[in-house]
């Protein structure tokens, strides 16, 4: 008999569910993430965050950045974080996810188990703080297709979330989210 996700629920203490952040490169998403799983963990609650170093290191070595590639690298994601709900974890993924289109088909393969975070940065903020340098080989011709620079971000219509990090400390945007991510998974 295999362990169902009711049976994780009762031992871990918890529900699961996915948290998506979204939101163009340097705008604080695996910042502000691992401030939220460094919390909830201290707190008992089982979790774990991908990101896109992570997994574009492993998992999807093999994908590049054209159209194909970058739907593929979704699509990956989404299954192994569904596994990861599926398996009583409190999942927190970390993706530009720039087209709605990626972000449907998160929601359509979770359904109630995501909860979507839009993190909301203007470019030229985002330029400003370029933690890898990514903008500036962007603006250099080093790398095509980037994200804000010569390739779409199409911001989300109605996240569950919406965190703008050129207003909230990344402290402050942790505390929301941890409310509501407390909400859906305690009972």
């Amino acid at each position: 008999m295999s362990i169902k996700r009711n049976d994780r629920k009762l031992s871990y203490g918890h529900k699961s569910i996915l948290v998506w952040f979204t939101g163009l490169s340097g705008s604080g998403k695996s910042t502000i993430a691992n401030i939220v799983e460094q919390r909830l963990f201290s707190e008992g609650i089982k979790t774990i965050t991908l990101d896109g170093d992570n997994i574009r290191h492993g998992l999807n070595q093999d994908l590049g950045f054209s159209a194909c590639d970058r739907d593929e690298n979704i699509r990956r994601i989404a299954e192994v974080c569904k596994l990861f709900v599926e398996a009583g974890i409190v999942t927190l993924a970390c993706f530009v996810s720039p087209l709605k289109k990626h972000r449907s088909l998160v929601r359509d393969l979770l359904g109630d188990d995501l909860l979507e975070v839009f993190v909301r940065c203007d470019l030229k903020v985002c330029e400003q703080r370029d933690p890898k340098g990514l903008y500036a080989k962007a603006r250099n011709g080093e790398i095509k297709d980037f994200t804000g620079i010569d390739a779409p971000y199409e911001e989300p219509t109605n996240p569950d979330i919406k965190i703008n990090t050129e207003i909230l400390s990344k402290e402050k945007a942790a505390d929301i989210i941890i409310s509501y991510i407390k909400n859906r998974i305690l009972e």
